[in-house]
This record gives C-alpha cells, structure tokens and sequence, in this order.
C-alpha cells in the first residue's frame, strides 16, 4: 500500500499520493520490455500466450480467453484510446509476469 498514513484528531487515514499532470498509466510487455500501444499490438501478445478472441457481441468491449480449460477472462474496450488503468491491471495479473503496468 503506497501512501503515508496521517494522524488527526485521532483518527488514521491513508494519504495515496497524487499523480503528476500529464503522467498517465501504460501497460508493458515484459519479455520485450514493449509499452502496448494498439489493440492489434495487445492481441498479438496475448495470442502469443494462448488467449484468443472470445466471441461477444458487444461493440465497445472485446474479450479474450485461454484456449486451454480456463473460466478467466480478459475484457478490454474496442477503442484502445479507453483502456484505463483498471483494464491494464486486469490483463497483469491475469498474465502474471509477462503484462506490467508502470507509469510512464
């Protein structure tokens, strides 16, 4: 847990720090250390490790499961541009040690 805890009028509270403008959030593929940049780039690398497209007809979410017998599943939005850090999360640590999430 990242953040400093305070102490005021007895009460503890966590501070988390604040984010700099301008700085946002990136998701790396770390064998290559390549920041995921496209969609088209993001679905290479998860075919790469057996996830493929899992059909739904949803037109702003795409998702991805492994082809082997697994109930998880990978849900990102159709427009890359809309990926949030929440998405980014997801897909490391579903992906354990290839997918990191760094600020850039």
């Amino acid at each position: 847990m990242a953040g400093v805890w305070v102490f005021k009028d007895g009460v503890a509270r966590l501070v988390q720090p604040q984010k700099e403008p301008g700085r946002r959030t990136v998701l790396v593929y770390s064998p290559t250390y390549e920041v995921i940049t496209s969609q088209e780039m993001l679905e290479e690398k998860l075919n790469i490790l057996g996830w493929v497209r899992y059909p739904l007809n949803d037109p702003d979410f795409i998702q991805f499961h492994q082809s082997a017998s697994s109930v998880l599943l990978i849900s990102v939005p159709r427009d890359f541009a809309k990926i949030r850090s929440m998405h980014m999360y997801d897909i490391a640590v579903k992906t354990r040690y290839v997918f990191l999430v760094r600020d850039a």
